[in-house]
């Protein structure tokens, strides 16, 4: 018997992806960055008594968990996000000419249907993000597949057009990706953090990536985001040095309605816009046309 702890990692998980092997990847245009703006959208369906949750959300500016009663202070915070902080990320995007991803929660979108309605109408792709705020880790596989189906009804109501996007908050469950496909009008997901690039997972159906340090959720406490500068300089970075290894990459920036549309913080969301304004090499896209792209790309002869 083996004095080694554990065992081995499954043979189907790729910890080698390409090796450093160059990428064949093209975007339009010649750019060699695809960047995508997600703005998260979960006011409302955060948990919440008052909401017939069995706990209040916990993590905003501060981590304080109201156990037994309902939660006011917490609701508030969320509030501020679907009442200020979404038209001013609308504003800011409409100044520079970009369009967005609007990653957004069931709930709140059948709670307050302008919360998809609006970014829809400039343009903006509207995309799932769940039932509630919360992780799918350990759900049973009959409620995941409602609550995609009623994310999927909830968006569709709220824009004339069902998303075809989705991503989940932190943890998807080991169904999730399948029950996407079971339920066959998903392009693409985000759930995947391992890459610099797209990939298929099947022929029609890709897994973007999507990151937690070009993101504004790091102004959360112990995040490492003080000063608007922090966000922006950080994402500046990330945008340089991709351009700078010289072959197509995709970057994904995180945004939540309640914390970068804070005053204070709203600098530096329009630092990073201005950095990439009218540039040639760097295609700001929505999730879905990065896909579309990608699937094209990937299925021509």
């Amino acid at each position: 018997m083996s004095l080694l702890p554990g065992g081995m990692p499954p043979a189907s998980r790729d910890l080698a992806g390409r090796a450093g092997a160059p990428s064949s990847a093209r975007w339009p245009g010649g750019a060699k960055l695809a960047l995508s703006f997600v703005v998260n959208v979960e006011e409302g369906a955060e948990l919440s008594l008052t909401s017939g949750d069995a706990r209040n959300e916990a993590t905003y500016e501060a981590r304080e968990e109201v156990v037994g009663h309902p939660d006011p202070c917490m609701e508030s915070h969320f509030g501020y996000g679907s009442r200020i902080g979404l038209w001013r990320i609308l504003d800011a995007f409409d100044a520079h000419g970009v369009k967005a991803t609007f990653s957004s929660c069931g709930r709140a979108v059948a709670a307050t249907p302008i919360l998809a309605a609006a970014p829809h109408a400039r343009g903006h792709e509207i995309s799932a993000h769940g039932w509630r705020w919360e992780s799918h880790a350990g759900m049973a596989e009959d409620t995941e597949r409602a609550v995609i189906a009623a994310t999927v009804a909830a968006i569709r109501d709220a824009t004339g057009e069902r998303p075809v996007g989705w991503h989940t908050r932190s943890a998807s469950s080991v169904n999730t990706r399948r029950l996407l496909l079971e339920e066959g009008g998903f392009l693409y997901d985000s759930d995947n953090y391992d890459e610099d690039l797209p990939r298929l997972h099947s022929a029609t159906h890709v897994r973007l990536p999507y990151a937690f340090d070009t993101n504004d959720m790091r102004f959360a406490p112990g995040g490492g985001f003080v000063h608007h500068e922090d966000f922006s300089r950080t994402c500046i970075a990330a945008i340089d040095w991709l351009l700078a290894e010289g072959e197509p990459r995709m970057l994904s920036i995180g945004l939540h309605l309640r914390i970068i549309g804070r005053p204070a913080r709203m600098p530096g969301l329009a630092a990073v816009l201005r950095h990439v304004a009218g540039r040639e090499e760097i295609w700001v896209a929505r999730r879905c046309d990065i896909a579309r792209h990608w699937l094209t790309q990937e299925t021509a002869p």
